[in-house]
């Protein structure tokens, strides 16, 4: 029996790295969230942004304020288009 052989390290937090996301992830983080957590996609994004600055990482917890901003202007955007119809 042949046993693989892996050299990778596990991914991690590199704290030198620079966590502000692209807008394209910004819109993808926020349609994941609403599609795994519905009306409450902004709360959640919210938590992430407050867990994060209460642990001093005022990066993520602006990228994550960031998206939950976006998930609220999508929910505007649906409700008009919906008035429009």
């Amino acid at each position: 029996m042949r046993v693989r052989k892996t050299s990778m390290m596990a991914p991690g937090w590199h704290p030198e790295e620079d966590p502000t996301p692209t807008p394209r992830d910004v819109e993808f983080m926020a349609a994941v969230l609403e599609g795994r957590h519905g009306w409450l996609a902004a709360d959640v994004a919210e938590f992430f942004a407050t867990y994060h600055s209460q642990h001093g990482d005022t990066g993520r917890s602006w990228a994550w304020a960031g998206v939950a901003e976006r998930v609220r202007q999508r929910a505007v955007q649906r409700i008009e288009q919906t008035e429009l119809l």
